[in-house]
């Protein structure tokens, strides 16, 4: 799908021709719209491609006529009735006379500059528009660390009592969600650290604050995704031991049942073997006498074990 808008002053406009200071929204493009674009705006198309591949890493590149800006954007997907959270490329495409974004699905981090909900948003400053996406980009990373340790929380009180390994599954799951965004903020700061030194993005004097708070919220997202995968990885290894524990603790509990319950059957045995001599044998109150023995003899043991703390 492609989108063509513009900032106007009465606010944003979809257009229906590419022209000078607008923004190309390319979504999940097909083969024919890809090479429309290609031929229309004079991009190589193995650019254009290149975020539809979601190993694609993170890089800068530098042609005669557009800049290739290509970072690692967080994302949402469901899996098994689950919410993971991965990350997938979108490129910036910087021309000189308009932007092209690329990407696989329609993403939180453009979303808003399209609704026309960003302050100070215009599609012709390409300079000032680059960093409000990196700074966005940045923020909706900080957004997803936040649902994913309130989601590790949420996890770690079910495993105070549980005995499976489903919990353990969905803090592995959030793990591997940490490795991606800390791999992928490590390799944005890169890129926007190339970006910098790059002479086809102009840097203006009125940028430097929206500069400072990119890289400012991109470090804090690497940090934040380095202490939760810290505290996520001790968690699991410490309720792992917890759900091992546990299961220790049920087995014990059995095992203890079922001595307790192995004293009644043993007397039943020796009383109910068919030769002579058996105590009680005629007794009037002989099969009332044994069940009182018996009760004794189980409550004796089960006290025994209550001492021992194995009930």
């Amino acid at each position: 799908m492609i989108e063509i808008l513009k900032t106007f002053e009465d606010g944003i406009h979809y257009l229906d021709t590419i022209e000078a200071g607008c923004w190309v929204v390319m979504t999940d493009p097909s083969a024919t719209e890809l090479l429309e674009i290609s031929e229309n705006c004079h991009i190589d198309i193995d650019h254009l491609r290149a975020p539809l591949d979601e190993e694609e890493r993170s890089r800068i590149e530098v042609e005669d006529d557009y800049t290739l800006i290509l970072v690692d954007i967080p994302t949402m997907e469901e899996r098994n009735d689950k919410d993971r959270y991965v990350t997938i490329p979108l490129a910036i495409i910087v021309a000189k006379d308009f932007i092209i974004t690329v990407c696989l699905e329609e993403t939180k981090v453009l979303k808003g500059f399209m609704d026309g909900r960003v302050r100070d948003f215009y599609t012709y400053k390409k300079t000032r528009f680059i960093l409000q996406i990196l700074y966005k980009n940045a923020s909706v990373f900080l957004q997803y660390l936040r649902i994913i340790d309130r989601r590790s929380e949420q996890i770690e009180h079910k495993l105070h009592i549980s005995t499976k390994n489903s919990e353990l599954i969905d803090l592995l799951e959030l793990e591997k969600s940490l490795v991606y965004f800390t791999t992928s903020l490590r390799a944005n700061e890169v890129v926007l650290e190339k970006m910098l030194k790059i002479d086809s993005i102009k840097q203006y004097p009125e940028d430097t604050e929206l500069l400072e708070d990119v890289i400012i919220e991109n470090k804090q997202a690497i940090e934040m995704a380095n202490i939760y995968s810290g505290i996520l990885s001790g968690t699991m290894d410490a309720f792992a031991s917890v759900i091992s524990n546990n299961l220790n603790i049920v087995m014990k509990f059995l095992a203890t049942v079922t001595i307790v319950m192995s004293i009644p059957t043993m007397i039943a045995s020796f009383f109910g073997m068919n030769v002579e001599g058996i105590p009680f044998e005629h007794a009037h109150y002989g099969f009332g006498i044994i069940i009182a023995i018996t009760l004794i003899v189980t409550f004796c043991i089960a006290m025994v074990f209550r001492k021992k703390d194995l009930f």
